[in-house]
């Protein structure tokens, strides 16, 4: 894929900061992430009255372990029901656009759009375009889940061939990518008590 992935990096949620009661000026917190419940990885955070302050170590590539300490600027907008939504301002250098969440990289915590990051989703989307392309080049319906068309007329055996067993092997991976995603998803509905 071109893009990495959102699920690749650790995320800044502000809105699960803010539901954590976290977000009160002076408040000194560390939030961590997890992964088969062992944490893998925490980052220290001092609130003030419009941003937070992010404080951790940082290594790139297996060099130098490196301090870094930056404030986040806080946006705030009205609810419709009353109350106020919280955001962050991307502290990317030009940017400041307004998100829920940052995502750590090499470097600073940024939005998704800074560090050109595709959603999960857009992936598995994204993995029918390949064979899409195919069925387009034999004139076939676009969409793997209809039936396969007939060779189209002055195409070479040969060539046609070639282009159905490659339209075959992306469906079968675009298949499993989808398939994997909602192994995935039933086992999270499937944790889930109502």
């Amino acid at each position: 894929m071109s893009k990495s992935c959102t699920n690749d990096y650790s995320a800044l949620d502000v809105r699960k900061i803010h539901r954590a009661g976290r977000l009160t000026p002076g408040s000194a917190f560390s939030w961590e992430w997890s992964r088969n419940g062992n944490t893998i990885a925490s980052i220290n955070m001092q609130s003030g009255i419009d941003s937070v302050t992010l404080s951790y170590r940082q290594r790139a590539h297996g060099g130098e372990w490196k301090d870094l300490s930056y404030p986040v600027r806080l946006a705030y907008t009205p609810c419709n029901m009353g109350g106020h939504r919280v955001w962050w301002k991307c502290p990317a250098a030009g940017c400041s656009r307004r998100v829920a969440v940052l995502y750590g990289g090499s470097g600073i915590f940024a939005c998704r759009h800074c560090y050109r990051l595709a959603y999960r989703s857009q992936r598995h989307h994204n993995a029918y375009a390949p064979a899409d392309k195919l069925r387009a080049r034999l004139g076939w319906v676009p969409g793997i889940a209809h039936p396969e068309g007939d060779k189209p007329k002055g195409m070479h055996w040969k060539t046609y061939m070639r282009l159905l067993n490659e339209y075959h092997l992306k469906a079968d991976r675009a298949m499993a990518d989808v398939s994997a995603m909602l192994g995935r998803i039933h086992a999270r509905v499937s944790r889930i008590k109502l």
